[in-house]
């Protein structure tokens, strides 16, 4: 009898180890990887064009090489070094984002208690009053005492179809989401630091070349007035002259006022206060363009951006979230025992003859629940197929991403250029119509239509030298900005000479 009780439990046991292995549910499978094998309708070209201009130096692309998880590096500003240094050293929206990712280590970490059993330790001391009816004899007098118990009660809910499992499963997909997560923070920082500081250096190369226009319109207005006081011109020749002065110093407050809120802008990113921040002054001339960019496989682009990434680990969630659900059709199982002592004395309570314990199991069945548990099943496949579109979304949108940003620098080059060479006629134009004008054989209007169009070509070339450096930054965010080489060494590009 002893070795068939002993099999029989062996078979208990293998039974209950052969179930807890199973869980119901879809087993998770990756996506299939993009099939677009080009970013871009028409083939890039190898290089852009090239300016004869600060930042206008042509720029290749690099099909599979790796990126730098510290691109902002390879623009050579240590004025851009610095800012970022600020900003990752502690961030609020980097601490926010650890901290939930934490959150959601810990979470998973309470979880697994689930795959245990619980152990209780219980000590109860109370006073009561029973009768005898409480027995079927109402004969008998009530009786009052008091009662201690002392056990360690242990609870095993058993994972037959395998929910607890699943709901793990879940659990550890939303770490490696909010991992990713802290990547697409940090990914969105630095790229933010890097366009609002070109920005930065923009507005103020745009205030210097509003500020050289102006001091050339003083001056031919004092040649206005100097042929005013000899009869050469009238007082409405002198007039038409302020006018134009006064609209470019119009100009510049709006550009300082820009000026001011980029900068508090760029305290905000790098978690200063405004008036405490003490940035450095960012110029254009501070910059370097890089001129080898590397441009991801199309194939490769799926494990490198973080918001991707994340959206696949909402994926594996939902998926997970379906074999919950559908556990809960299956039936329940729960093992549980006590064992203590019980007296009516304290001093007693560990006498001989006190010991209590008890042992059982639970077994429940979902019967009939008015379509509930079909309901959070088909709940839980329609949170999947959502996932699973809002994935196939975030794929075409990260394409789009670093299609549009291919498309920028091809065109921003071509735009400097076209800037550079309109720049060069007008300011050619410019000295020449000047020295016409101060030996009087051209008159004002033309002066003034040649100071106007320089005005509009400097500031044109200096807008076009600040696109290409922010759209550069805008490719290298797009490509996921190189966060999991984070440690490695910064491959530099050359340096070079600004014409």
């Amino acid at each position: 009898m002893s070795a068939l009780v002993s099999h029989r439990s062996f078979a208990i046991a293998a039974a209950t180890a052969f179930l807890a292995a199973c869980a119901v549910g879809p087993d998770y499978r990756a996506p299939e990887g993009p099939t677009a094998s080009a970013y871009t309708e028409k083939p890039q070209p190898g290089q852009t064009e090239a300016a004869p201009v600060r930042g206008g130096e042509a720029q290749s692309f690099e099909p599979g090489a790796e990126i730098s998880a510290e691109w902002w590096k390879l623009f050579g500003s240590p004025g851009l070094d610095q800012l970022m240094q600020t900003a990752l050293a502690g961030h609020p929206t980097l601490d926010a984002a650890q901290a939930a990712l934490r959150q959601a280590e810990e979470n998973l970490n309470a979880q697994y208690s689930v795959l245990y059993p619980s152990v209780d330790a219980g000590l109860s001391a109370r006073r009561q009053r029973i009768s005898g009816a409480t027995f079927g004899n109402p004969s008998i007098p009530p009786t009052v005492f008091n009662l201690y118990n002392a056990s360690v009660n242990v609870t095993y809910a058993i994972d037959v179809a395998g929910g607890a499992r699943r709901e793990l499963e879940a659990l550890e997909a939303g770490v490696d989401f909010q991992r990713f997560q802290v990547e697409a923070t940090y990914l969105a920082l630095t790229a933010n630091i890097a366009t609002t500081a070109f920005r930065e250096a923009s507005l103020r190369e745009q205030i210097r070349a509003t500020r050289e226009i102006l001091a050339l319109q003083e001056r031919g207005v004092q040649l206005v007035e100097k042929q005013f006081a000899i009869g050469a011109v009238s007082r409405a020749d002198v007039l038409a002259q302020l006018a134009p002065l006064a609209a470019t110093r119009a100009n510049v407050p709006p550009l300082e006022k820009a000026l001011a809120e980029t900068r508090n802008q760029l305290a905000v990113l790098v978690g200063k206060f405004p008036g405490e921040a003490g940035l450095p002054e960012l110029d254009l001339a501070a910059f370097r363009l890089p001129q080898t960019l590397p441009v991801s496989l199309p194939s490769d682009l799926v494990r490198q951006r973080p918001d991707i990434r994340a959206a696949e680990t909402m994926l594996q969630q939902t998926n997970a979230r379906i074999g919950v659900a559908q556990a809960l059709m299956f039936p329940q199982l729960t093992l549980s025992g006590s064992y203590g002592s019980a007296a009516i004395g304290s001093a007693s309570l560990f006498d001989p003859g006190t010991q209590i314990w008890n042992i059982g199991a639970n077994l429940l069945q979902p019967i009939f629940h008015a379509g509930e548990l079909q309901a959070r099943k088909r709940g839980a496949v329609a949170a999947y197929e959502q996932a699973f579109a809002q994935y196939r979304q975030t794929v075409l949108g990260a394409f789009q991403n670093v299609a549009d940003a291919l498309h920028a620098l091809e065109f921003d080059a071509a735009t400097l250029k076209a800037q550079a060479q309109a720049e060069a006629a007008a300011r050619e134009s410019l000295e020449v119509t000047q020295k016409q004008f101060e030996f009087g054989s051209t008159n004002y209007l033309t002066l003034l239509l040649a100071q106007r169009q320089y005005q509009q070509a400097r500031i044109g070339v200096v807008q076009a030298q600040a696109a290409r450096y922010a759209d550069t930054a805008a490719l290298f965010q797009a490509l996921g900005g190189g966060w999991w080489r984070r440690g490695e060494a910064v491959r530099e590009a050359p340096p070079t000479v600004a014409n």
